[in-house]
């Protein structure tokens, strides 16, 4: 393999949201060599620039901390571990901290005390991305990941990509690698999420890395018709009507979505903001202005006037579902390999409920402070050797086709078709054997056709990885949705609509060609409690 352009580092980091962010400062501040590559440009692209976002930030209170652990257990099917929680209530309220002091971060103050519960996007991936390149991080921006690069007995040693902007392949060696590539929201048009594809998932996969509550996958958010605009959390003030104007009874944001989702099978459905008072409608528009900018550009007062909602696909961005993890340090079962943020499963802190945006800034933070930290361990045990380690390309499809090579453009058949098994609410959403089963069945032949001859190089590369990794999430997620009867979190089975008592325990997949699905019981991760992984 060669490349244009060749670098080393002790820990390389795939990704450029919070997650990344973290990831990357620690693992620079415990004395590793740190590279970032990203998809877009670090600071700008993602979910979490494109707006504000809430952050679990509680003040270690005994009495405060309990109440934040106890109000998502039931929501979450009681699949979470609390002491997985307090880790991440722990470093999360050290992380937000770190951020005002050190990142200057303006965290506004109510009453002559910081208010830290929150943060503007924008503001804090610029501050994250000051942090980063003080902490000597070398930044590859526009710099997408197509590949993982595995040593001789199948440990990381680095990644290969192309670059957007010079148009020319790079390779990274190095030590350890920190997966931080979000979830997968399918291009479904939801806000920031055009870089989340999945990518990381599918290189983990290929590595033999299982992955973790991948049914908790059909986060659906509402948004304003014919918009990206998913915030979903002031739709709480919302009262939802019919075309015919009369109420859309039992419609709500919380509870109550999957009204709404069967109500846009037959109809439009319109919205308006009636029940936030004036001082709420106040706090609102300093909270999130520009969840306001749709609405001013089309002339439309949200609070007085109605307007006609979509719900967009999120996928395992909002979801829960991601890699597996098997220690306290975010490593995976492959060695030399981490993962933090959204790439991660967060059944841990969640269960099989949402993350929403608070949970899943919280654990952005943390688990990206543990992986980075973990990594640099693990570079710093293997020593500068690990460079200089012969390297194998482990990316299959889309890259290594088993059969004659496709032709350029098919990745946009290949993403249609999966677009149309999983944004559909009948089936991803309003879950049902009858219509999951020929779904999947579907994909099947969709994963096999990209395995036998979707190719890329240089850019289109990019474009066929990403259509491959969506393949393979959507089937890990319609296999785990299949393989849990019962309805738990926010997986709702209209065949299966009680909870069973049985299905108490995680559930993991794992495979490529053939996916297997096994059983994880709701217990400590890895062989010792929060145990650290030593390098191998």
């Amino acid at each position: 393999m060669t490349a244009s352009l060749e670098l080393t580092a002790g820990v390389l980091v795939i990704g450029g949201g919070p997650a990344a962010a973290w990831a990357a400062l620690k693992a620079a501040q415990a004395g590793a060599d740190v590279v970032l590559a990203d998809k877009g440009y670090c600071g700008t692209s993602g979910a979490a620039a494109s707006a504000g976002t809430g952050i679990w930030y509680v003040p270690p209170d005994p009495e405060a901390r309990e109440k934040a652990m106890a109000s998502r257990e039931a929501l979450g099917g009681y699949l979470a571990d609390r002491r997985w929680m307090a880790r991440v209530l722990d470093q999360t309220y050290d992380g937000v901290n770190e951020l005002a002091t050190a990142g200057r971060y303006p965290f506004p103050v109510v009453d002559g005390r910081p208010l830290r519960r929150g943060v503007q996007g924008p503001e804090y991936m610029r501050r994250m991305r000051i942090m980063v390149r003080r902490a000597g991080v070398r930044i590859l921006d526009h710099s997408p990941v197509t590949e993982l690069l595995t040593d001789a007995g199948g440990a990381v040693a680095g990644a290969a990509g192309h670059r957007l902007q010079t148009d020319e392949t790079y390779r990274v060696r190095a030590a350890a690698v920190v997966l931080a590539t979000g979830g997968c929201a399918f291009l479904s048009g939801t806000l920031g999420c055009h870089v989340n594809t999945g990518d990381g998932h599918l290189m983990a996969a290929e590595l033999g890395a299982e992955l973790s509550g991948m049914e908790f996958s059909n986060a659906y958010a509402i948004a304003p018709e014919a918009t990206s605009l998913t915030k979903t959390a002031y739709y709480s003030y919302a009262s939802f009507y019919r075309e015919d104007g009369s109420v859309l009874e039992g419609a709500g944001s919380t509870r109550g979505r999957s009204v709404i989702a069967r109500a846009l099978l037959r109809e439009k459905v319109y919205c308006v903001l009636d029940r936030a008072d004036a001082g709420t409608r106040q706090r609102m528009r300093l909270g999130q202005p520009n969840f306001f900018l749709t609405f001013d550009r089309l002339g439309i007062d949200p609070f007085t006037q109605r307007f006609p909602v979509t719900l967009l696909l999120e996928g395992t961005v909002r979801g829960t579902g991601g890699i597996r993890i098997v220690s306290g340090d975010c490593a995976t079962s492959v060695p030399g390999l981490y993962v933090a943020g959204d790439a991660a499963t967060r059944e841990l802190i969640c269960g099989g409920f949402t993350g929403g945006g608070s949970h899943n800034a919280a654990w952005a933070i943390s688990s990206g402070t543990w992986a980075g930290q973990g990594a640099a361990r693990h570079a710093a045990a293997l020593g500068p050797a690990a460079a200089r380690r012969s390297v194998t390309g482990a990316g299959g499809a889309g890259l290594r086709p088993t059969g004659p090579a496709g032709g350029p453009g098919e990745h946009r058949d290949v993403v249609a078709a999966v677009q149309g098994e999983v944004l559909p609410y009948e089936k991803n959403y309003l879950r049902h054997a009858d219509r999951l089963s020929p779904a999947l069945a579907a994909l099947h032949d969709v994963w096999r056709a990209v395995r036998a001859g979707l190719h890329g190089t240089g850019a289109e590369a990019v474009r066929t990885r990403q259509a491959a990794a969506m393949t393979a999430h959507a089937r890990w997620m319609y296999t785990a949705a299949l393989a849990r009867p019962e309805t738990r979190g926010m997986h709702k089975r209209e065949d299966f609509p009680a909870q069973d008592p049985g299905w108490r325990h995680r559930l993991l997949v794992g495979g490529l060609d053939e996916i297997r699905t096994r059983p994880d019981e709701v217990a400590p991760v890895g062989p010792e409690e929060f145990g650290l992984r030593a390098a191998s």
